[in-house]
């Protein structure tokens, strides 16, 4: 079964700001919780998303045991928006898209993820007991993360 996760922030920053920091695949370990042991593997020489780009990644998801996850940039439209597919890992699907809108106050930042598990009724009733639980405990500490850095005029970026 398909499942959707949506978040949206206000980021107190200029859209090239947003932008620089979000389309970077070597910032997602600074805003991911430290027990999810996230590492990008993938050595990029910049940081210029562009469509088709691979990305792979460790990832602990659950009790510490660690995944491999390659995701594929399958769309971008630059300072606007952009999209990470999983090709493999721990979901069966993974459709991340992330959009950018300036506004007066900065940027509005909007998360939304389709994602569906594997392992049908089982996949559901991890689902249910755990992994939506851990999705939005993963992006509550993000959003977190993201106050103190873009909002907060002591830790400004």
């Amino acid at each position: 079964m398909k499942h959707r996760l949506y978040r949206e922030q206000q980021l107190n920053c200029s859209l090239q700001e947003a932008w620089k920091f979000f389309s970077s695949a070597n910032n997602l370990s600074k805003i991911t919780p430290k027990e999810m042991n996230f590492v990008v593997i993938t050595e990029l020489a910049d940081d210029n998303i562009y469509k088709g780009m691979m990305i792979d990644y460790f990832v602990s998801p659950f009790w510490g045991i660690k995944m491999p996850w390659k995701t594929e940039i399958t769309e971008v439209d630059s300072g606007k928006s952009f999209t990470d597919f999983q090709k493999y890992g721990p979901y069966r699907l993974w459709n991340h898209r992330h959009d950018f809108i300036e506004n007066r106050d900065g940027v509005l930042m909007k998360d939304t993820i389709d994602y569906e598990l594997p392992f049908g009724i089982f996949g559901e009733l991890a689902h249910t007991l755990f992994v939506r639980k851990k999705l939005i405990h993963i992006f509550n500490y993000r959003q977190m993360i993201l106050e103190k850095m873009f909002n907060s005029k002591k830790n400004k970026i």
